[in-house]
């Protein structure tokens, strides 16, 4: 799909929405309003060639399930502002950088990293018995206990397939 086929319209009513989900959730989008809309293009792109938003600046596979770690926003958006101050492709960023405190750097690509512990839990050796699943958000870290997750996090406002079994029956 070329870029030719998404219009400023559609553009902008995208950003206008992340940039509300991002002010009502705590975080911020990139100032950068010319470079901010290039990435809102490329989630539009993604969008039409695989039908989910994944991250503009990643190579994504095509298939949904292997890539529910970089669906905007990613897996990795807050270790990333945690440590850096934005993330991967500088969308999202901190208070620092928004004020003029702080300048964006280079950030490395935490994906690989992160690929290959995905599905390691972590045991305590404690037993838990517990009435429902707790469901984390991989996004943010959201957790809640519930039969199922919820169709949108309330912190992030990721889809409910970016939820995980944080501890289950």
């Amino acid at each position: 799909m070329e870029d030719g086929q998404i219009k400023e319209e559609q553009i902008e009513k995208l950003f206008k929405k992340l940039d509300s989900d991002a002010g009502s959730s705590g975080y911020n989008l990139n100032p950068d309003a010319s470079f901010t809309r290039s990435l809102v293009r490329g989630l539009l792109v993604n969008q039409k060639r695989y039908g989910y938003q994944a991250c503009p600046c990643r190579l994504a596979s095509g298939t949904k399930e292997n890539d529910l770690d970089i669906i905007c926003p990613c897996d990795y958006r807050d270790p990333d502002l945690d440590q850096y101050g934005a993330c991967y492709c500088a969308l999202y960023i901190d208070e620092d950088i928004k004020s003029g405190k702080k300048k964006i750097k280079a950030i490395p690509d935490r994906r690989s990293d992160e690929k290959e512990d995905k599905g390691r839990k972590v045991n305590m050796g404690k037993a838990i018995n517990l009435k429902y699943t707790v469901w984390r958000c991989k996004v943010c870290g959201y957790l809640c206990a519930r039969g199922n997750p919820p169709a949108i996090c309330p912190i992030c406002k990721a889809e409910r397939e970016r939820f995980e079994i944080f501890v289950g029956k």
